[in-house]
């Protein structure tokens, strides 16, 4: 299975942090947010990897590079000065990604989610991992019935940012700036869409108080951390 790790966002709510660094390559633990998943995903037998960027994307070429040195094959899908939301990146990579089901990751988590367990099979056309709804998303996203993900307004959980896609989600799309949900939403109304809950450690790095948290916990769970 190939995997995609998103990285074209512009970080607006972490400037100044972010206005001379992507936000991929923002330090936690000393280690940037990127490098975190690459290891993770090689470590999961994941090694043909696909990296959007647009914001400074060329400072992570250069960060990357091939990705040999991680054990891994990176191809880069750039966007260009406007990135294209989640549903346009994942769109423009798809030449990149092939014709089976292909995991994506946000780059801008901090999780020990084991990668290595996702399916690399899907029944229906996509499989996201839900965990319970931090502080400052409490209203959450989506539901979780019997593996079955829907979007009523019942309890519902957080998105991870972590999924598998089957490229038929996209079949209706066309290239530009799009974002992902109502295509899954559409999936999930047709009973297409399955999922788990993950209750372990999951941070949405996307403010700077944020990034810092994760900094100071990470740091004092490192020697046992599994993304190491």
């Amino acid at each position: 299975m190939k995997a995609m790790i998103l990285a074209a966002g512009r970080g607006e709510r972490m400037r100044p942090l972010t206005d001379n660094t992507p936000k991929p390559l923002l330090l936690v633990a000393g280690k940037p947010l990127i490098q975190r998943h690459i290891e993770a995903l090689v470590e999961a037998g994941i090694v043909d990897l696909v990296i959007n960027h647009a914001w400074l994307g060329e400072k992570i070429e250069a960060e990357l590079g091939d990705g040999s040195r991680y054990g891994a094959h990176i191809t880069y899908s750039p966007e260009g000065e406007q990135a294209l939301e989640t549903g346009g990146g994942i769109f423009r990579a798809l030449p990149l990604l092939g014709e089976d089901p292909f995991l994506v990751i946000n780059g801008d988590i901090v999780t020990d989610f084991p990668l290595g367990t996702l399916p690399d099979r899907l029944d229906g056309l996509a499989h996201l991992v839900l965990v319970p709804n931090p502080e400052h998303h409490p209203e959450g996203d989506f539901t979780l019935e019997m593996e079955q993900v829907g979007h009523a307004s019942r309890q519902r959980y957080t998105f991870s940012g972590i999924g598998v896609y089957h490229p038929r989600l996209f079949t209706d799309c066309r290239d530009g700036v799009f974002p992902l949900a109502p295509l899954l939403r559409q999936a999930m109304d047709q009973g297409l869409v399955t999922g788990e809950l993950y209750e372990g450690l999951w941070i949405d790095v996307g403010t700077v108080d944020r990034l810092q948290q994760a900094g100071a916990f990470m740091t004092g769970i490192e020697p046992r951390n599994p993304l190491k």
